[in-house]
């Protein structure tokens, strides 16, 4: 039986990962650090405060931590505020399911940035709790976010099912307690251990019907 579906937004209703790592990537250049080859799938679901400090500390980035999280969220608003780029059908799931039970967002984005996506989709009162990782000790694989959305929401995190595309994110709600839907980004496939951790992987967003969160139970 299923009392919620708590979504993650990054890379599930909006493709905003290639944004991220865009803008990551030249703001490393532009300021001294070095871009590893493991780095973007290492960034993918970790918290503000957890991605400035990586790029300041093991990439060697010449500003602070504060400094990094300020400026990368500052373009990064500024490319939302020019398009956000949601992806297809993902709006159209949300409202479906809205339908049926009773909604979460669990992200890795900035607070300010869940708002912007959120207006920009019309989906703010699709979602009973949102929260982002800035206002968890731990960002995700960790269980904190997905935990107090459950928390938020009322219900079991045993009787959730979670939305996600990366694998720290599949990680996270499986810890929680989740069973979880996958949807991964071509650009970013889903390593063996969280595919195995996937109660059922998805091709596209558009293909998570009400029928299908009823077969998980």
């Amino acid at each position: 039986m299923t009392d919620a579906v708590i979504f993650d937004l990054d890379g599930v209703i909006v493709d905003s990962e290639p944004v991220w790592e865009e803008v990551r990537r030249a703001y490393v250049a532009a300021h001294g650090g070095n871009w590893q080859p493991d780095t973007q799938r290492r960034l993918m679901g970790m918290s503000t405060g957890e991605w400035a400090r990586y790029l300041s500390g093991e990439l060697g980035v010449d500003r602070t931590a504060g400094q990094v999280a300020a400026e990368v969220v500052d373009e990064m608003a500024r490319r939302y505020a020019d398009r956000v780029p949601v992806i297809d059908g993902a709006v159209d799931v949300v409202r479906r399911l809205a339908g049926r039970w009773p909604l979460g967002l669990a992200s890795s984005s900035p607070t300010r940035l869940i708002a912007a996506a959120l207006a920009a989709t019309g989906l703010t009162d699709a979602f009973g709790a949102t929260l982002s990782t800035e206002e968890t000790a731990h960002g995700k694989p960790a269980p904190d976010v997905y935990l107090t959305v459950a928390g938020r929401l009322g219900v079991d995190p045993a009787r959730c099912v979670a939305v996600e595309d990366s694998s720290n994110g599949v990680r996270s709600a499986a810890a929680a307690g989740m069973r979880v839907v996958a949807v991964p980004h071509g650009a970013y496939p889903l390593d063996p251990d969280a595919e195995r951790l996937a109660a059922v992987v998805l091709p596209a967003i558009g293909d998570l019907t009400p029928e299908v969160v009823d077969r998980l139970g």
